[in-house]
């Protein structure tokens, strides 16, 4: 590193052919890990994508993924004219920092977090053909705002065969950066300051954290057993955010008639409904049931992402809503000059068209029911409660109390596990407790120790408060 940018031959990684990494992926973390070491720092020119490619000995398409990629995660800014820069970068170990250094409360434990895809099922040949199809398109003159074309129909053609929804009858398919960015999106686009939304509670933060971002005052609403309480939905809300097909975190799937009793309440009111399946191609011992935007498209957008059917590294995902939505988001993005980097899009894209992830689902539907059932043996066979194992990558164990909760995470990191407290979900004052223990993320080898070593945590702090 010489004069804020990158010189000679001095390049701070290399990649690796025979690694069976992709070279865009590499070339992507490669970058993430100067920026961590402090090799490069906020504020550095990059080489441009002919240069670097020259000195890394790949080609010029497998930089540019890899710079979309990073431009997508917030890491890169380009400036016209004058080239490609570091816009944020951590201090590098050992660097002074006026606050205190944070730690990662996961660090060197087994993680039972919810929340995180399952990658040992995901086919490594797949996974790289895939890469190097994207990497060998010729770049971009520039981006499409809706997203690429065949990322889009494979979009729909997957939501037509595995969520029962046909994109048309007056929807459109739009292509995003993930659900939190759609929501942002979407909140930025159609809310004006202090309008009311409703959401979850507890809740997913992002969502939450994207409506205050626009200046919408949010009304927390309870969930119970069936998900969102509709009965209690102010009727003042201009959106509705929930999560019908696993509500996260506590679990519940929202039945029909309440399915039915939102989309009444929202043609009633005018309310735009926010619709994130999340967790919705996993299921369990029960039948599909419809999605809010197959039984009101014109009042339901539906948001979905690949971030926990394949990995959240992507950053893709997608939207479908009737035109007037659209044309405000993308109204949006020429104002902002955003929109979703192609590079994930084209990996998707490719994964689709070779049938790739269609099977790369199987494998999932046929591994998740066997870490499931180990989650809900163990526990159950403890006495504990399990709620929300019916769908989904993870389950919410309930306790009475907030120092319930608090010992029980104590507990089990003195033992050498992670757990998900309820009370980081929560968008109001805090009414639920307990902890949500996902299934996913760990190898499959170390999934039994942690779920027992999580059994002796609970087990411990329950009956000592009994």
């Amino acid at each position: 590193m010489r004069g804020n940018h990158l010189v000679d031959d001095d390049l701070p990684f290399t990649v690796d052919r025979a690694s069976g990494v992709a070279l865009a992926a590499q070339v992507a973390d490669g970058l993430r890990r100067a920026a961590a070491s402090g090799a490069l720092r906020a504020g550095d020119r990059l080489p441009s994508s002919r240069e670097l490619a020259n000195r890394l000995g790949v080609s010029r398409t497998v930089v540019t993924a890899a710079y979309d990629q990073l431009h997508a995660e917030g890491w890169l800014d380009g400036r016209h004219g004058s080239g490609t820069y570091l816009t944020a970068a951590p201090a590098p170990a050992g660097a002074h920092t006026d606050g205190p250094e944070r730690v990662d409360p996961r660090a060197g434990l087994l993680d039972l977090a919810a929340g995180a895809p399952s990658i040992e099922v995901l086919d490594t040949a797949a996974w790289r053909r895939a890469w190097r199809a994207a990497s060998d398109r010729m770049p971009l003159v520039r981006k499409d705002r809706r997203g690429e074309p065949e990322y889009r129909e494979a979009v729909a053609e997957h939501l037509l065969r595995h969520r029962g929804l046909g994109a048309g009858s007056g929807t459109t398919v739009l292509a995003t950066a993930g659900t939190g960015s759609a929501v942002g999106e979407l909140a930025a686009a159609l809310l004006r300051p202090g309008d009311v939304v409703a959401i979850e509670d507890p809740g997913y933060q992002r969502a939450a954290g994207a409506f205050r971002a626009a200046g919408a005052r949010l009304v927390p609403v309870p969930v119970d057993a069936e998900g969102l309480r509709v009965d209690l939905l102010p009727e003042d809300a201009r959106m509705v955010y929930c999560t019908p097909a696993h509500q996260f975190p506590l679990g519940a799937r929202m039945p029909a008639a309440r399915r039915v009793a939102l989309i009444e309440f929202a043609r009633h009111t005018g309310a735009l409904v926010l619709e994130d399946d999340y967790d919705g191609e996993l299921r369990y011992d029960t039948a599909p049931l419809p999605l809010l935007a197959t039984l009101a498209p014109d009042a339901v957008v539906h948001l979905g992402t690949t971030s926990k059917i394949l990995t959240p590294t992507l950053g893709v995902g997608w939207m479908v809503a009737e035109p007037a939505v659209t044309e405000a988001v993308l109204g949006y993005r020429e104002l902002t000059g955003t929109s979703p980097a192609p590079a994930g899009q084209q990996v998707v894209a490719e994964l689709a068209r070779h049938g790739d992830l269609s099977r790369h689902l199987r494998r999932l539907r046929r591994d998740m029911p066997h870490r499931r059932a180990l989650v809900v043996d163990e526990l159950r066979g403890r006495g504990l409660e399990v709620r929300g194992d019916d769908a989904g990558s993870h389950v919410f164990v309930p306790l009475a109390s907030a120092a319930q909760e608090d010992r029980a995470v104590a507990a089990a990191r003195e033992l050498g596990v992670h757990l998900d407290a309820l009370e980081r979900y929560h968008v109001g004052p805090r009414h639920t407790f307990g902890l949500c223990l996902g299934y996913a993320a760990l190898p499959a080898a170390d999934l039994p120790k942690a779920v027992r070593l999580a059994g002796d945590a609970l087990s411990r702090v329950v009956q000592w408060t009994a």
